[in-house]
Parts: structure tokens; C-alpha cells; sequence
């Protein structure tokens, strides 16, 4: 019969998503970039953008479920949409290999520079001491304590990687009661990390700009705070599509993909946390303390 499908594989239709998210991606830069150069039309820019984006990702991720649902995500496909979340946690670690970098170079070879703390909760001031090399953290800096809120977060997502493997496990055995419930915890334990970290970075002593220590501080743990953001997010979709009955012991990748992300996610912070926190503050006064 002609045109019959004869083959494992998923020939897709022609989708406009892939245009649209290219120019909301473009949309997004370009506003991003008038913001930050002070122009006036720049946060309205980069706000079309943004809302381009997230609707790309709304109807594409859609159809991708409602295919998943008809059936045609072979384990043929299956195995290759695989290779695809591989290729993407491996390019999401060589982003953070970039923030590890920057800090290390701070961190192995400080510019020897003294911090002032500002009077009555102004901003302080970064001060150059000698053109020889300085100390890290940078001189006079109070630094957070790593084993009481950080310690408590890396807890937190350690729980939550044995919850989301509980969740994990019980889809595998037929038992979505257990999907459903380690789903929930892992998600409540996911925002808890959240709202601790903003917590953290309101009371932090010192500053994002100005001091090459706060910014490598806050862009590096900043962007694994967002990553918490969105497998939050991805779980809290797979958390409906579980009460929807999407999922089954043998077709759940998307339930895989965010499962993978996840772990990632912990593993990222189990390095920030001993690198940043705990060496990257060794030595130096800790704030409150």
C-alpha cells in the first residue's frame, strides 16, 4: 500500500514551533541586550521575548505528549529522544564547568583587594592593596556559613533524589500511588531548597557586583538555584500527567528525562557545596558568626 509505514521511526509533520522559538530566542537576546545598555523600549523587548519563548515551549512540549500518547514514540524513538536528554545534561555540565572555572581562577589567583561592609546597610567598597597576589576570600569579607543553611540545603536534595528514585521505581512496578507520592515530596522538598536559597541570598553580607567574589558567588549558585526552578517545573508536569495516566511501566520517558535532570541538578550542588561554600570560605569570617 502506498504510503504505508513500514519502519520504527517517527516521521513528523511540518511544525511551526521551531521558527517561532528562533525568533522569540532572537526577541529575547536582542532585549536582553538593549536592557543592559539602558534603553527605554528594553525590558518590553525582552518581556516579548520571553512570553515567545515560553509559549514555543507550551505548544511543542504539547505535541510531544499527545505523540507519546498516540503511540508513536517507538522504543526506537524512545531510545534516540534518550541520546537527546543525554546530549542535553551533558551540554547543562559544561555551562557549570564555565562558572566552576571563572570561580577557581578568582579563587587560585586573587587580586589583592580589601572589602569595606557600608555604614547603616549602604554598599560597600572594594578597595586594591598591593599588585601582588591577595587572599580568598577577599580581605575583610564575612563570608555565609556553609554548615547551617547550605549544609541543610544539600540535606534537602539529597532527600529529594531519594524520593524522585522512590517515584521513579514505583512507575517501573505498576504502583502509581507510590509515582504520585514520591512525585509530591520531591517536589515540596525542591521548593523548601528554593525558598531557603532566597532567604540566603537577601541575608547574604555581601554584594553581586562590584567584587569579583560575590559576582562568581551568585552567578554560579544563582544558575543552579534556576536549574532547581525548572525540574521543580518538569516534575510538577510530570506530577499531572501521573494523575492523568499518561505514564506506564513501559512508555514514561518524559517521567525519565526530568527524573535524569533532577539528579543533576543534586550532583551540581554537591560540588558547588564543597568548592564554593565549604573551600571557596575557608579561613575567612563567617557572617553572624
Amino acid at each position: 500500500m502506498a504510503g504505508a509505514k513500514n519502519h520504527d521511526y517517527h516521521i513528523l509533520p511540518p511544525s511551526p514551533w521551531p521558527l517561532m522559538g528562533s525568533l522569540a530566542a532572537g526577541i529575547l537576546a536582542s532585549g536582553g541586550i538593549m536592557w543592559m545598555k539602558g534603553h527605554a523600549f528594553g525590558p518590553w523587548v525582552f518581556a516579548l521575548g520571553m512570553a515567545g519563548v515560553l509559549a514555543t515551549m507550551f505548544f511543542w512540549w504539547s505535541d510531544v505528549v499527545r505523540e507519546a500518547n498516540r503511540g508513536d514514540h517507538t522504543p526506537v524513538v524512545q531510545l534516540h529522544l534518550r541520546y537527546g536528554m543525554i546530549l542535553f545534561i551533558a551540554s547543562e555540565v559544561m555551562f557549570f564547568v564555565g562558572w566552576f572555572w571563572a570561580y577557581f581562577d578568582f579563587s587560585l589567583f586573587p587580586a589583592a583587594i580589601g572589602y569595606v561592609p557600608g555604614a547603616h546597610g549602604e554598599k560597600g567598597t572594594v578597595e586594591l592593596l598591593t599588585d601582588a597576589l591577595g587572599q580568598w576570600p577577599p580581605k575583610g569579607l564575612e563570608v555565609l556559613n556553609a554548615f547551617e543553611f547550605p549544609l541543610l540545603n544539600t540535606f534537602i536534595l539529597l532527600l529529594s533524589g531519594t524520593t524522585v528514585t522512590w517515584a521513579h521505581h514505583s512507575l517501573i512496578h505498576g504502583d502509581r500511588e507510590g509515582l504520585k507520592k514520591g512525585l509530591w515530596l520531591t517536589i515540596i522538598l525542591g521548593l523548601i531548597f528554593s525558598c531557603i536559597q532566597a532567604y540566603e541570598y537577601i541575608h547574604a553580607p555581601f554584594p553581586f557586583g562590584g567584587i569579583n567574589y560575590g559576582a562568581a558567588f551568585f552567578m554560579a549558585t544563582g544558575f543552579h538555584g534556576f536549574h532547581v526552578i525548572v525540574g521543580t517545573i518538569f516534575l510538577i508536569v510530570c506530577l499531572i500527567r501521573a494523575y492523568r495516566g499518561d505514564f506506564t511501566p513501559r512508555q514514561h520517558f518524559g517521567f525519565e528525562a526530568a527524573a535524569w535532570y533532577w539528579h543533576f541538578v543534586d550532583v551540581v550542588w554537591l560540588f558547588l557545596f564543597v568548592s564554593i561554600y565549604v573551600w571557596g570560605g575557608w579561613g575567612a569570617p563567617v557572617h553572624g558568626g
